[in-house]
C-alpha cells in the first residue's frame, strides 16, 4: 500500500476520565498534520473527535468532518474545518467517510465507536474494501476489546482472518511508521 493520504478516525464524542485519551487525540491531531495526512472524522467538536480536528487544524493539517444533519447540534459541528458534509443518516456518515480515506483508526469511544468499528471491520471480512483499520489506545483501552475477539473465536464464531482485520498499535510512534 502506497502511503496513507487520509485517516478515517472513530473515536469518543466525550473525553473519557483519564486525560491520557484527550492528549492522545491532541498528539493524534498533530502528527497528522505534519505528516500531511487528511484527517477525516465525524465533524463534531466535542470530545476526542474534536480534540483531534482542532490539533489537526492548528497544526496546518487539512481536516474533513462527515456529520448527519440530527447531531449538528448534539456534536456541536466543529468550525473551520476544510470541508464539512451534512448527511441525512448515521450510515451515510460512515459511507462517506469509508470512501474518503485510505486507512481507518479507532481511539478510545463508546457505543458509536465500536458500531463504526465493527462495521468497518464487517466490510473488511466481506472484502468491500482491504484498508488498515487500527486500534490505538493508552493503558491497553483496546484489550477487552480483543479479549472479545478472542472469545468469538475460541468459541468458533470468527471467520478464518479474524486477526488480520483489525490490528492492535501500542503508541503513536508505530501509527507513524504505518503512514508511510
Amino acid at each position: 500500500m502506497a502511503g496513507v493520504r487520509a485517516i478515517c478516525l472513530f473515536c469518543g464524542s466525550r473525553e473519557g476520565r483519564d486525560p491520557a485519551h484527550a492528549a492522545l487525540a491532541d498528539a493524534l491531531g498533530s502528527l497528522l498534520a505534519d505528516r500531511g495526512v487528511t484527517l477525516v472524522y465525524g465533524g463534531g467538536g466535542i470530545g476526542l473527535m474534536g480534540r483531534a480536528a482542532r490539533a489537526a487544524k492548528a497544526g496546518g493539517g487539512k481536516v474533513v468532518g462527515v456529520i448527519p444533519r440530527f447531531l449538528m447540534r448534539e456534536e456541536i459541528a466543529q468550525t473551520g474545518l476544510d470541508e464539512l458534509q451534512v448527511v441525512p443518516t448515521l450510515h451515510d456518515r460512515k459511507m462517506r467517510m469509508h470512501e474518503r480515506a485510505d486507512a481507518i483508526l479507532a481511539l478510545p469511544g463508546s457505543i458509536g465507536t465500536l458500531d463504526e468499528l465493527f462495521e468497518a471491520m464487517t466490510w473488511r471480512e466481506l472484502r468491500l474494501h482491504a484498508k488498515p483499520i487500527w486500534l490505538l489506545g493508552p493503558s491497553g483501552y483496546w484489550e477487552p476489546f480483543m479479549a472479545l475477539l478472542r472469545h468469538l473465536d475460541s468459541e468458533g464464531f470468527a471467520p478464518p482472518d479474524l486477526f488480520e482485520l483489525v490490528e492492535q498499535i501500542p503508541d503513536l510512534d508505530a501509527l507513524a511508521a504505518r503512514l508511510n
